[in-house]
């Protein structure tokens, strides 16, 4: 799926989006999808209201079943904006055009205080 062997490197810019927009974008219409790429205990622990669970080391396998939308922006998250970076790039080479990845990670969520989701 990936059109490199290379998607998985951590590392490497890719675009961005704050805290604070993400938070302002997600109530709008066409809000962005968030994929959060993290194991599914860090999941369940904390997540970003609607995040869908995908962790970075299944994500490959686990495109179809997601169904995204790839018409819609999404937007990859893990902790600290390093597991979202191959995210970020396995979707672009799966044909997502509007794919960013949450700048700072869930830490930089967390430290803006904006509403999370616990448990299942």
């Amino acid at each position: 799926m990936a059109k490199s062997s290379l998607w998985w490197v951590p590392f490497g810019g890719v675009p961005e989006i704050s805290a604070e927009e993400l938070h302002g974008q997600l109530n709008r219409e066409q809000a962005p999808q968030i994929l959060d790429v993290r194991t599914t205990l860090e999941w369940k622990t904390s997540r970003i209201p609607g995040a869908r669970s995908a962790p970075i080391t299944s994500l490959k396998s686990q495109l179809d079943v997601l169904a995204l939308d790839p018409a819609r922006p999404v937007v990859a998250i893990c902790l600290s904006a390093h597991r979202s970076i191959p995210a970020v790039r396995l979707l672009r080479d799966a044909g997502f055009d509007q794919v960013c990845q949450l700048r700072g990670g869930m830490r930089a969520w967390w430290k803006a205080e904006l509403p999370v989701e616990k448990g299942e």
